[in-house]
């Protein structure tokens, strides 16, 4: 049980007086269709660190900066076609603050655990000719997920300490003598012909990180469409705008400027529309461009008039090349 109190009816607090309760609760109910937008307040709450504490109501320790992170969520709900509201709490029943406390810290152990796993997986992979031993990419994304559970590791889960061991460890360890080789020489070796492996449904993120696959990266991929939850991921394949993919958000990073960005694609239209892509999929106006407007307009007009997917990454790829080849001429 708590005691709660909308922020936004505080007539008597002034602007950016500390929040007085202890907690912060995030309360919403979010359309059931469509998918996309349950999945992206997940993920919004998840990059947060903030405890289901509820059905549809998630807290944060209260202070400023989180205070500011629901508010932006919940407009960001509310623009959505969902409805939110952001309240002051303090648990008087059923819940105590050490309670709620430990509760915080159980949940980043479980992702620190799992950093750690990944970690050792890396270690106990044997050495070979074909494929990189410690892959360098994996190890990346390993050490940036690691900061990210920290910057949210509100109340000092004893857990770190073994995440952080066993990736430095295998950032240490040997690699194999051919991968050596390409970190020396500064050569990122790109896939080829490997199955790609997304959600069904396309949208913006991943039509345009398809059409930057094929034209940049893996010129014979093949793509592959698969319900998120159902699918067990197998060898070879790689996954991109998935959760847990290879190849996804981080950070306030989509999935077209985290591949960009893995691949070291240096080029004026690709980070052009790298940022259109971000402001039509993130919704949050970072770059502020012009063509997102018409970009996302043409995307659901696609998205409409073809429901198979294979098809709307085609003429995905038709809009991304005429837009390409706009953009890569500017100065």
């Amino acid at each position: 049980m708590t005691r709660v109190r909308r922020t936004d009816e505080s007539a008597n607090e002034s602007p950016g007086e500390p929040v007085g309760a202890p907690w912060l609760l995030l309360i919403h109910q979010i359309p059931p269709k469509p998918d996309y937008f349950r999945v992206k307040v997940r993920r919004r709450l998840r990059q947060l660190g903030a405890l289901p504490i509820k059905s549809s109501v998630y807290a944060l320790p209260a202070s400023d900066e989180t205070r500011e992170d629901f508010e932006w969520l919940a407009r960001e709900i509310a623009d959505d076609g969902g409805e939110a509201a952001v309240c002051e709490a303090t648990f008087v029943a059923g819940l105590s603050d050490d309670q709620v406390r430990e509760l915080f810290q159980a949940a980043r152990g479980d992702d620190y655990r799992e950093i750690e796993a990944a970690a050792r997986e890396q270690l106990r992979e044997p050495l070979q000719a074909g494929e990189p031993a410690r892959r360098p990419a994996e190890l990346a994304r390993l050490r940036r997920r690691l900061a990210e559970i920290a910057r949210v590791d509100f109340f000092a889960a004893p857990a770190r300490r073994g995440a952080e061991d066993a990736v430095t460890e295998a950032e240490r360890a040997p690699r194999a003598e051919h991968d050596v080789r390409a970190a020396r020489s500064g050569d990122v070796r790109a896939p080829h012909g490997r199955t790609w492996v997304t959600r069904r449904d396309v949208r913006v993120d991943r039509i345009a990180s398809a059409w930057l696959i094929r034209r940049f990266i893996d010129p014979a991929a093949r793509f592959a469409f698969v319900t998120a939850r159902d699918h067990a991921p197998r060898p070879g394949e790689l996954r991109f705008d998935m959760y847990d993919g290879e190849y996804t958000h981080e950070g306030d990073r989509c999935t077209f400027e985290t591949l960009a960005t893995q691949f070291a694609i240096r080029d004026r239209g690709v980070r052009a529309i790298g940022e259109i892509v971000h402001d039509v999929d993130c919704k949050d106006g970072k770059f502020g461009r012009e063509e997102a407007a018409g970009v996302a307009t043409l995307i659901a007009g696609i998205a409409r008039s073809a429901a198979d997917d294979a098809e709307r990454l085609e003429r995905g790829a038709a809009l991304f090349d005429e837009l390409y080849a706009a953009l890569a001429r500017r100065t």
